[in-house]
């Protein structure tokens, strides 16, 4: 009963499916693997008349084969025996597109039908005789064919049935895509085989063909077919050496090696490499050795990708080096910005100056100008020398015999060399040249004998008054006063005796020839005030003022001094203002003095009184000749002067500071007209007539530095 309900069940799916089973005769036709025994058969299903079955459908009589020719052959088919396998390759299949068992699955090519068998899909199904049925049937239970209207989970894989081999030369000329894909053909699903080789199913189908037909026993569990492996990522990649390909081990001879340059080998591989004619790595072709070889200890190598993560990081080192660069830069910008700024705020005060002094020296030119019709000549600066940064200037003199200038001022390098001196000025070349050391505390006076020993005499504040030789820079006689010396000078009658002027008032007399102590003291008439200044005038063939002597001032007024025999001194009190007398200035030729008062109640700015020396039969005294005035302050005890105009032998030329304007004030002595302003950064405290190679030069001295104009 179950073999008659199959084979009706069987017949009505194959009725609704005539293509269906078309194609499932004539794939198993093209398999290679199917063996001639099976192949007669199969052949005479497919060429099988349609009177085979009479009595099933009789309304499908119109569908028989197209002529007696096919049946014919169809019968020589069935009588005659199959071809080897070889000869059961489709004649329109290339030879080297035939499978190998041994090509992988993705690159078999799936056979193609003959388009002259696509005739016998006009077959009917009711050419298929019983006992083609019941083979057919049988067929279906062994899991050979699948039953193309059943669902996919009702297929099964065809069973293994123990068994020989397959012959070695038929799988060689079979082709292994059949064995590992599924291959659908109108509806009907062909089974993938296990990579093992498998007896020929088709060798148990014929012997059961040949017995009666019986239903085939279910099969265990354990021998249904597992689906389809999916295929594996070659993962295996990093698992194999890639000299011999063969994977490396953890231990043994083959076991997992290094070289220097990162490479991994199977340790007797790479130590074969090694020792044959290759010096170098398989793979980057660097130097390597035996020695280079490193055993590694690991069960299972796996290299993480961390080629994006690591180009970010390098970035991410970039981007830092270069925004550190760039800050750097920022800040050496904005170093240089601040030293900009702060020279051009330099510059900006310079500039302002200079058209301070521009403006200033427009009035002074215009007004020399216009005076040049009186005097013939005027002041045009010429340089101006840098003496002390730091300031502390005072005092100045004139060295004839070596031709320079010497400016008192603090050391420069105080820390090596501690105190005061003098920094020597060449008249040839207008430069600061030598620095020569001398006192400890300021200096308040320097003079220079008419000998032509180059000694210059110096007082300070020190307590001491020292003699320098400038021939060779060094001090040759200190004198101690005891006193802090304000003012010093010059016999010029008696060149072995110096004077000093002391903050007691007092003068005391020097001679060069006695080291120990001063000879004579010369004590002040009135008040004992500091004696600003001292200045010597010589004997002279003058009927108005013969004798010679010393000219002192100080606070309290003015005092001459007459020298008699030896080192005797008449005092002569002078008629001069008590109480502002700031320096007194002699001009020995003309025998007149230039006395300067300060500004004070009486008289609000800044006098210098022109005096004319005489002597009565009683006593020496002075005569105002002309008064010049200035700015109203004065506080810095300017030192002022008085000499011969360069072009006029009968003029003279009176010069002063003025604090107010901070400038140097040049007068006529007998007109009292003013003819210059030169002007000055800072205040002068000193002003020095001087000539060289027959040119007249005028030095005004500031706090730093010394301003040099020439006569023209």
């Amino acid at each position: 009963m179950r073999r008659d309900f199959l084979r009706e069940a069987l017949g009505e799916r194959t009725m609704e499916s005539r293509e269906g089973l078309t194609h499932l005769l004539m794939r198993l036709l093209s398999n290679p693997q199917l063996a001639p025994s099976h192949r007669g058969p199969l052949d005479t299903l497919l060429r099988a008349p349609a009177a085979s079955d009479p009595g099933q459908h009789p309304e499908t009589t119109e569908e028989v084969s197209d002529s007696e020719e096919e049946q014919q052959e169809g019968a020589a088919a069935t009588a005659a025996p199959g071809p080897p396998p070889e000869q059961h390759r489709h004649p329109l299949v290339p030879p080297e597109q035939h499978r190998h068992p041994l090509v992988p699955p993705e690159h078999h090519r799936p056979p193609l039908v003959p388009p002259e068998h696509h005739r016998h899909s006009r077959l009917s199904n009711t050419q298929l005789a019983l006992s083609h049925r019941s083979q057919l049937d049988t067929l279906l239970r062994q899991g050979i064919l699948w039953d193309p209207l059943a669902p996919p989970e009702h297929h099964r894989h065809p069973p293994v049935p123990p068994g020989p081999q397959a012959d070695p030369g038929a799988l060689q000329s079979s082709s292994h895509s059949s064995a590992t894909q599924s291959a659908t053909l109108q509806g009907v699903t062909l089974s993938e085989p296990v990579a093992e080789a498998p007896a020929d199913p088709l060798e148990a189908t014929a012997q059961q063909m040949a017995a009666e037909c019986v239903p085939a026993p279910a099969l265990p569990p354990a021998a249904l077919p597992c689906p389809p492996a999916e295929p594996k990522d070659e993962e295996g990649e990093g698992e194999s050496c890639p000299i011999c390909f063969e994977p490396w081990t953890t231990s043994g001879d083959h076991r997992l090696a290094a070289l220097r340059c990162g490479h991994l080998f199977g340790y007797t591989c790479i130590d074969r490499w090694l020792r044959g004619e290759g010096s170098k790595c398989p793979q980057c072709n660097k130097k390597s050795k035996r020695t280079d070889i490193v055993l590694l200890y690991a069960r299972k190598i796996r290299a993480v990708d961390n080629t994006e993560q690591e180009t970010l990081k390098r970035s991410l080192e970039q981007e830092h080096a270069l925004r550190r660069k760039a800050e750097l830069e920022c800040a050496q910008c904005r170093l240089n910005l601040q030293v900009s700024n702060e020279e051009c705020s330099k510059l900006r005060k310079e500039l302002q100056n200079l058209r301070k002094m521009k403006a200033q020296f427009g009035l002074s030119s215009s007004q020399s100008q216009s005076s040049s019709l009186h005097s013939n000549g005027h002041y045009v600066y010429s340089t101006g020398v840098m003496v002390s940064q730091a300031g502390g200037c005072r005092v100045m003199a004139f060295c004839e015999p070596l031709g320079c200038v010497l400016a008192s001022q603090p050391s420069a390098h105080s820390s090596l060399v501690p105190g005061f001196g003098v920094k020597k000025i060449s008249t040839a070349t207008m430069k600061a040249c030598q620095y020569i050391p001398m006192h400890i505390k300021p200096i308040r006076g320097l003079a220079f004998s008419r000998q032509q020993d180059s000694l210059l005499l110096s007082g300070s504040l020190d307590n001491t008054l020292k003699l320098t030789s400038l021939l060779t820079n060094t001090v040759v006689q200190t004198y101690n006063t005891g006193v802090p010396v304000w003012s010093c000078c010059w016999c010029h009658d008696n060149h072995n005796y110096v004077y000093a002027g002391l903050t007691n008032g007092s003068v005391r007399v020097y001679d060069m020839r006695d080291t120990s102590t001063h000879v004579h003291e010369l004590l002040p008439l009135g008040t004992r005030c500091p004696v600003a200044s001292l200045t010597y005038l010589p004997r002279a063939a003058s009927s108005a003022f013969p004798m010679g002597g010393l000219l002192a001032g100080s606070l309290a007024g003015g005092c001459f001094w007459e020298l008699q025999e030896g080192t005797a001194h008449q005092p002569h009190a002078l008629p001069l203002e008590a109480g502002s007398c700031t320096d007194i200035q002699l001009e020995p030729t003309s025998r007149h003095c230039l006395v300067t008062y300060r500004p004070g109640r009486s008289n609000p700015s800044l006098r210098c009184v022109l005096m004319e020396m005489n002597r009565t039969a009683e006593a020496c005294s002075c005569s105002p000749v002309q008064t010049f005035t200035a700015g109203g302050s004065s506080k810095m005890l300017t030192k002022n002067s008085i000499f011969k105009n360069p072009t006029k032998d009968n003029s003279m030329l009176v010069c002063a500071g003025d604090e107010a304007s901070q400038s140097t004030m040049v007068w006529d002595a007998g007109s009292g007209a003013l003819l210059q302003k030169l002007p000055s950064d800072l205040p002068v405290l000193d002003i020095c007539p001087f000539q060289v190679n027959q040119g007249h030069y005028l030095a005004s001295l500031t706090e730093k530095m010394v301003k040099i104009y020439k006569w023209e």
